[in-house]
């Protein structure tokens, strides 16, 4: 996995599955696995189930043993995270699992407790879920840039990446393909990343009728053109070109810390020299590292403000200009932080200019995602039409940024003025 040692073989396995359909006894059987403990204890464990996401079932096993308070019951309870059926083709579990822990050896993520035969026990973190709407609050943007630029400033790609492409869960007819397109579509950066991700989607991509044939060789053609354009994009400031990112910086993914760390006031010091308002800055975690690559911080930035408007794909409520330099000001101040730098405006106006270029690569992204998940997932959820959106958003910005969209004399769709906007 790189020139660190792979975390992967040291996390402790456990031969069981979940079960969907008896999901409360193979629960419990893993929970009593990993904590033998509570067997005699075990008509007091409840399962609280979280639905936030789209692709995984999240179970959170808590023992209501007598006597104990609510946050001593937080303080051991165990997260059980099951993967959604067919997902193998999307995510790559040995890399999210690596992914994991090293961020809980860096203290950016809860301890991982286990690995099971479809998926993570790991501890739970006390918290909210951040809804769409919290993620555009000032004081939770604001933490989020802060904890997003300590993510990208000390977290170590090596332990997730190699020079060398080593693409997993294809099926054969396809695998060398894949090896000799991740080898011409990044040479000489490490692999996997989200470039290589997104080719080794669109190889997954169902190809059975002529418009499946003719969709693939389309998306195909995008990302060769995509990577020519944005593939070699440099790191802001002399920084890495490719950074340790989450790439799925979604509201159900960030969590607010309780009080009392929760609200810390800082104060800024002005360009004249005083001092600005009193900014409250939310501490914020974040969860779910399934799609954890290294990428340029510019892709990560712009996928996340993609989305503030949730899974509604509400273009009305994506940051304007003069609040994603706010942000972007406050990742960098943390970026710098934790890599003891200084930076400069001119890297403020290099990021700010890169996530702009960026803006339309997560719906290229999410698309291709979403047109797989079509085919294979249970869930109750359109992602025929979610893939359709996400597609429109990368096809208008592909127009704008061409000109094409001007010259046809079309108007701005509401995606691309609100990205203009000013305030």
């Amino acid at each position: 996995m790189g020139s660190e040692a792979s975390p992967f073989d040291s996390i402790r396995y456990i031969p069981l599955y979940h079960v969907n359909s008896d999901s409360q006894n193979s629960a419990l059987n893993l929970i009593l696995t990993l904590r033998p403990e509570w067997r005699d204890s075990k008509d007091t464990i409840e399962f609280v189930k979280f639905t936030d996401g789209i692709t995984n079932t999240l179970l959170k096993a808590v023992n209501h043993l007598p006597g104990i308070s609510n946050a001593e019951l937080d303080s051991e309870a165990v997260l059980l995270r099951a993967y959604g059926k067919g997902t193998d083709v999307l995510i790559d579990r040995q890399r999210e699992a690596a992914s994991h822990s090293v961020c809980a050896r860096h203290g950016l993520a809860p301890p991982l407790l286990a690995r099971f035969e479809n998926g993570l026990l790991y501890k739970y973190i006390p918290g909210s879920v951040c809804s769409p709407a919290d993620l555009r609050k000032p004081e939770v943007w604001r933490g989020v840039a802060q904890r997003l630029g300590e993510w990208h400033a000390t977290l170590p790609i090596s332990s997730i990446s190699s020079t060398c492409p080593t693409p997993t869960q294809l099926s054969p007819h396809n695998k060398r393909a894949s090896v000799e397109a991740m080898s011409m579509l990044t040479p000489g950066k490490p692999i996997p990343n989200v470039w290589t991700v997104m080719q080794k989607w669109i190889l997954a991509l169902p190809t059975s009728t002529s418009a499946e044939k003719s969709r693939q060789e389309l998306l195909q053609s995008e990302l060769t053109w995509l990577t020519k354009q944005l593939g070699s994009t440099p790191g802001v400031g002399g920084s890495n070109a490719f950074v340790f990112s989450h790439c799925d910086l979604l509201s159900g993914n960030v969590i607010i810390e309780p009080t009392p760390s929760s609200a810390s006031a800082s104060r800024r010091s002005s360009a004249s020299g005083g001092s600005e308002d009193i900014e409250t800055t939310t501490t914020v975690s974040f969860i779910d590292y399934e799609y954890a690559t290294p990428a340029p911080a510019s892709f990560d930035i712009a996928n996340h403000f993609a989305e503030w408007g949730g899974f509604e794909c509400d273009f009305t409520v994506l940051p304007t200009r003069s609040v994603r330099r706010a942000f972007l000001r406050e990742y960098l101040r943390s970026v710098n932080l934790h890599l003891n730098h200084s930076y400069k405006e001119s890297d403020l106006d290099e990021l700010f200019d890169q996530v702009d270029r960026f803006r339309g690569v997560p719906g290229f992204y999410w698309g291709i995602w979403a047109l797989i998940q079509a085919q294979i997932s249970l869930i109750d959820f359109d992602y025929a039409s979610y893939a359709e959106i996400r597609l429109g958003e990368y096809w208008a910005w592909k127009r704008e940024s061409s000109g094409a969209r001007q010259q046809a004399g079309e108007k701005l769709p509401i995606r691309e003025q609100r990205w203009a906007q000013e305030e």
